[in-house]
C-alpha cells in the first residue's frame, strides 16, 4: 500500500456514530488520547488569547478489543458533558486571568467591550482551526474529533460553519456598510477564487491526499466563500431581515432533501457533469448562505443595532440575548436530530446550521461572562489573527501541505507529533506577528 493511500484512510471518520470500530486499541488510543487532551489542548489555550472555546464532543463508538465498551445514542450533540464542563470552566479562569484592569473609562467602553468579545470568538475560531487541520493527521489527535462522513457531530465539523458564521456576524451587512454592486463584489472575492483554483492544482499536482466526501472533486471551502459572498451581494435585504430570507432558504432546502436530494448527495455515484462531481460541496452552499444571513440579523440585533438603552444595560441585555439564544438553538438542534434529519456537516442541513448556531453563541456567552472583570485589553496576537484571519486560515493550511509532505505523519510517534504542533502553532504565530507589525493587511471577504 502506497504512503498516500495510507494518509487517505484516515481523513473521514465513520458515518454510523453507534457502530464506529476504532482503529486502535483501548489502550493505544486512550494514551493519544491523553497526550491531545493534557498537552495539546492547554497549549492552545495560552496561544489562542488564553481563551478556547467550548467544543462538543464529537462521534464516539465501541471498541471491538473492549468487551464492557457501550455504544453511544443516535445524537451525540451533548455528549462528554463531563470532559465539556471542565473545558467551559477552564475557559473562563483563564479569560477573567487574562483581563489587565485599565486606569481611565470612557462612555463607548460598553461597545467596545462587546467588540472585543467578538473578536476574541473570532481568534478563538481560527485558532482551534489551525491546530485541529494538521493534527488530525496525526495518531496523537483523537479520532471522535474528526470530521463525521455522513452524519454526526465532530469539534472538525463545526469549523467551516464556525468561521462563516463568525464573518457573518461582523459583515458590512450586519454593520449596515452601504452595500457595493455586483462587479466589485466580484472583484473582493477574486482572491478566494484564485486560492481555490490555487488549492486544486497544487493537490492535483503533488497528488496529495483529499477525501472527495467532504466537497467534491474539484470544489474547496475558499469557492464556497466566495459563492456566499457573491450571493449575499446579488440579492440584497436589509440586515433586520435577512433573517428571514436565511431562513426561508434554509427551510426550503431541507424540505428539498427531505425529498431525495440527500440519497443522492450522500451517494458514492457521480456523472460526467460537473455539477455532479461537485455536488456536496454545490448544493451544500445553500445551508451556508441560509447560515449567513441568520448570522448577519443577529450581529445586526446584538452588537451593531441601535439601543436606547444605556451601555452598561446594553452589555447586560446583549448577554443574556446571546444566552438564550444559545439555549434555543440547541433545544430545536434536538429536535430537529431526531424528527426531521441528523445532523450533517456534509450536506450543511438545517440541523447542522443550528447547531453552529448553538455552539458558537455559547461559546460566545462565555466570552462575555470575563466582561463582569472591569476593563479588558485584547493580546497583540488577537489583534494579528483577527486583523488577517483568512489570510492566518491560507498559511494554515500552506504549513499544513509542507508537514504532510515532508513528513510521514501516520507513524510518528506521540512525542513526535507533539513537537511538530508546537513548532507549527509557534510559526504561524510568529508570522502572523510580523505580518500584522508591517501593517499588512490581507483582506479577501
Amino acid at each position: 500500500m502506497s504512503k498516500v493511500q495510507m494518509r487517505r484512510m484516515r481523513t473521514s471518520t465513520s458515518s454510523n456514530l453507534a457502530d464506529i470500530g476504532w482503529p486502535f486499541s483501548c489502550s493505544h488510543y486512550d494514551s493519544f488520547d491523553k497526550y491531545w487532551e493534557i498537552l495539546v489542548v492547554p497549549t492552545s489555550l495560552c496561544w489562542g488569547g488564553s481563551k478556547i472555546c467550548g467544543l462538543s464532543g464529537g462521534s464516539v463508538g465501541k471498541c471491538p478489543h473492549c468487551p464492557h465498551a457501550k455504544s453511544m445514542s443516535l445524537c451525540q450533540v451533548l455528549a462528554d458533558w463531563t470532559f465539556i464542563s471542565a473545558i467551559l470552566l477552564m475557559a473562563l479562569i483563564f479569560s477573567i486571568a487574562a483581563k489587565r484592569a485599565v486606569s481611565s473609562t470612557s462612555n463607548s467602553q460598553g461597545s467596545l467591550s462587546l467588540r472585543a468579545h467578538v473578536s476574541s470568538y473570532r481568534v478563538l475560531v481560527m485558532v482551534v482551526t489551525c491546530l485541529c487541520i494538521l493534527a488530525v493527521d496525526f495518531r496523537i489527535y483523537p479520532r471522535r474529533y474528526a470530521k463525521t462522513e455522513t452524519y454526526g457531530t465532530s469539534v472538525m465539523d463545526l469549523g467551516v460553519g464556525s468561521f462563516i458564521l463568525a464573518n457573518s456576524l461582523v459583515s458590512r451587512q450586519a454593520r449596515s456598510v452601504s452595500l457595493v454592486n455586483l462587479k466589485t463584489t466580484i472583484q473582493s472575492v477574486s482572491p478566494l477564487l484564485f486560492l481555490g483554483f490555487g488549492r486544486l492544482l497544487s493537490t492535483k499536482t503533488v497528488d496529495y491526499q483529499v477525501h472527495i466526501g467532504e466537497y467534491g472533486m474539484h470544489w474547496n471551502f475558499f469557492f464556497t466563500l466566495a459563492a456566499v459572498s457573491i450571493l449575499t451581494s446579488m440579492i440584497r435585504v436589509p440586515p433586520k431581515y435577512s433573517g428571514i430570507l436565511g431562513l426561508a432558504i434554509l427551510i426550503g432546502y431541507q424540505f428539498w432533501l427531505n425529498n431525495g436530494l440527500n440519497g443522492y448527495l450522500l451517494s458514492n455515484k457521480r456523472g460526467a457533469g460537473i455539477i455532479s462531481k461537485n455536488k456536496e460541496g454545490v448544493f451544500s452552499i445553500l445551508g451556508y448562505w441560509g447560515m449567513y444571513l441568520l448570522g448577519v440579523q443577529l450581529g445586526y440585533h446584538l452588537f451593531f443595532g441601535n439601543h436606547p438603552s444605556a451601555a452598561n444595560k446594553s452589555n447586560n441585555w446583549a448577554r443574556i440575548r446571546v444566552l438564550f439564544l444559545s439555549v434555543l438553538f440547541w433545544l430545536i438542534t434536538l429536535f430537529l436530530d431526531r424528527h426531521v434529519e441528523r445532523v450533517s456537516r456534509r450536506m450543511c442541513n438545517l440541523a447542522y446550521v443550528t447547531l453552529v448556531l448553538a455552539q458558537n453563541l455559547q461559546v460566545l456567552a462565555i466570552l462575555m461572562l470575563s466582561d463582569f472583570i472591569a476593563g479588558s485589553k485584547i493580546s497583540v496576537l488577537e489583534e494579528a489573527i483577527d486583523r488577517n484571519l483568512l489570510g492566518t486560515f491560507l498559511l494554515a493550511n500552506v504549513l499544513t501541505g509542507l508537514v504532510n509532505l515532508s513528513v510521514d505523519t501516520l507513524f510518528a510517534t506521540s512525542p513526535v507529533a507533539l513537537f511538530i504542533l508546537i513548532v507549527y502553532a509557534y510559526v504561524l504565530s510568529i508570522i502572523a506577528g510580523i505580518v500584522h507589525f508591517s501593517g499588512i493587511r490581507l483582506r479577501f471577504w
